[in-house]
């Protein structure tokens, strides 16, 4: 932490960076394909725009990052690089005729053509890094920029595994494996899905050499024994491993729905796209192939108020008057706190900031000039806050109080029943019998390869995917219901076959293909991780 330690305390700002694993080689033009795509044109550039002009101006704003598994394996994957490529290119060439049709009312052409530039510029960015954007994360970590930390292999929901250890300690491991695949050197610490924790899961991580973790604020709070310091100071659990806890102050004046920046009337509105407002010939050609009317991105109008009716139109401007505003409030709220913090605990708090990734640039479009105009203005003007990774952090301050987080989750009422109601519950039995099988099949075939080795990995692909928190968390959200339905019914399928193909030896090496070419997360995969002596002998 250059310079930062005569700051009175630290701001620890955390992105979660994650969507569950979409690709579908089987489709030409698959809708939920399309949540990467917007990620990465909304959310995933704009942040290495910000990070590569911080590098270019000699900037260090420390933050910290996690990169989960499924989106780390999808940024790195080529069809979808060659997909996005396509769907960019439709998006620009939607743009060029939006500047066409608006000419006639300045305050909707303006932003038409600011749509074409970003468009342009995402094209340039995405290009110049070889269609790889983890290449672009990597390299800013390697200069010093900002901590990257891995996930839950699949974001699968820890507290509800329990029973079966090998899978907890599975998509742990598989995690580590894959983050040195991508980044090449071992992750510090990680993202718990959902920030669930269960205790022991620290026993685990201290496994496979994580040293750190974050847990919602009640994790922290109604820990054993209760911490001094609350959420200012991260606890040691008793294997030695950190846990944080997330700051509730930071946390509501960005994502309340009532106070939080994000719902100023002055910022542009999300649910109000051309890809709904225009006819179908206008929107040519980049409605799906199905006629499904869909988000473009392409958005005119702002906020204006909660109540319903006609919007006013966006102006790009104003909104960037209220971002420097909210970035104000922002830092004297947060040194206003730490005063008074470290006058009660006598030590330099550290406040722990964690939002999903995808709300800045995707869900509040302003959302990446909010956040580089922070970081740039703490870390060259304030005098009271510093900037720290979890490592950062711990390094400087390497002495905690010793305590269990208790059992937790975020969502809601914190423990657990986000994910796991009367919504969802029928997915689990699926995920415990699958479980127990996985094990099974370790035992019977100890030392296999060939074409039965390539079925068994294949089988812990599907496992993996199975356990994906996300299909629980969009059946509870009521969202896309039946596209989180079928991923389950599939990976159960695909799952179950493979077991009884193996087990009956008459395994079809060209159906296997297909399933290998379509579920492709974790190349490196050896299905030897949910083995039941490899687990007691950690």
């Amino acid at each position: 932490m250059p310079g930062n330690f005569r700051r009175s305390g630290f701001l620890m700002l955390v992105l979660h960076a994650h969507l569950p694993f979409v690709r579908h080689p089987e489709h030409h033009d698959m809708m939920e394909e399309r949540w990467l795509f917007e990620a990465i044109t909304e959310t995933y550039i704009p942040l290495i725009q910000m990070l590569s002009d911080f590098h270019a101006r000699g900037i260090v704003a420390r933050f910290s990052m996690s990169i989960t598994p499924p989106l780390a394996n999808m940024l790195a994957d080529k069809l979808l690089s060659q997909r996005y490529l396509v769907y960019l290119k439709k998006l620009l060439s939607l743009a060029e005729k939006e500047i066409k049709r608006t000419l006639l009312v300045p305050a909707l052409n303006e932003t038409a053509r600011l749509y074409l530039q970003k468009f342009q510029n995402s094209i340039l960015i995405f290009e110049s890094w070889q269609c790889n954007l983890i290449r672009a994360f990597s390299f800013f970590q390697q200069q010093g920029l900002l901590e990257i930390f891995t996930c839950c292999a699949t974001h699968g929901y820890l507290p509800l595994m329990q029973q079966h250890p090998e899978s907890v300690s599975a998509q742990i491991e598989m995690a580590v494996i894959d983050y040195k695949q991508h980044f090449g050197c071992q992750p510090g610490g990680i993202w718990l899905a959902e920030c669930a924790f269960n205790p022991g899961n620290d026993e685990i991580l201290k496994r496979f050499g994580l040293k750190y973790f974050f847990v919602d604020t009640h994790g922290v709070l109604y820990a054993d024994p209760r911490p001094t310091c609350g959420v200012y100071a991260p606890i040691k659990c008793p294997s030695g491993v950190f846990a944080f806890g997330r700051d509730v102050e930071s946390s509501r004046q960005v994502w309340s729905a009532h106070e939080g920046y994000p719902g100023d009337f002055n910022y542009r509105e999300f649910y109000r796209d051309i890809g709904f407002d225009l006819d179908k010939d206008s929107l040519h050609p980049f409605m799906h192939e199905t006629g499904v009317r869909l988000n473009t991105g392409i958005k005119y109008h702002r906020i204006t108020s909660r109540a319903p009716g006609e919007k006013d139109y966006y102006n790009y401007h104003k909104a960037m008057e209220i971002v420097a505003s909210h970035v104000a409030h922002f830092i004297e709220s947060r040194e206003k706190q730490i005063r008074h913090v470290a006058g009660s605990i006598g030590q330099p708090p550290v406040v722990v900031a964690p939002y999903d990734a995808e709300l800045f640039g995707h869900w509040w479009y302003e959302g990446p000039e909010f956040l580089a105009l922070l970081l740039r203005k703490i870390a060259m003007e304030s005098s009271v806050i510093g900037l720290a990774t979890p490592a950062d952090f711990l390094r400087q301050f390497p002495e905690h109080q010793v305590a269990m987080p208790s059992q937790s989750s975020w969502g809601h009422r914190g423990y657990n029943e986000f994910w796991l109601n009367k919504s969802n519950d029928w997915i689990y039995p699926h995920q415990d019998a699958a479980s127990e099988r996985m094990v099974e099949l370790c035992r019977r075939f100890p030392e296999a390869s060939g074409l039965q080795k390539r079925a068994l990995n294949q089988a812990a692909r599907e496992l993996m995917l199975l356990q994906s928190s996300d299909w629980a968390f969009i059946i509870r959200n009521n969202t896309t219901v039946e596209y989180a339905t079928r991923r389950v019914k599939d990976h159960t399928f695909r799952f179950t076959r493979l077991y009884e193909d193996l087990l009956s030896n008459s395994i079809s090496e060209s159906w296997l293909r297909e399933v290998e070419k379509r579920d492709n997360i974790f190349p490196q995969m050896d299905y030897r991780i949910y083995g039941p002596d490899r687990f007691n002998n950690r």
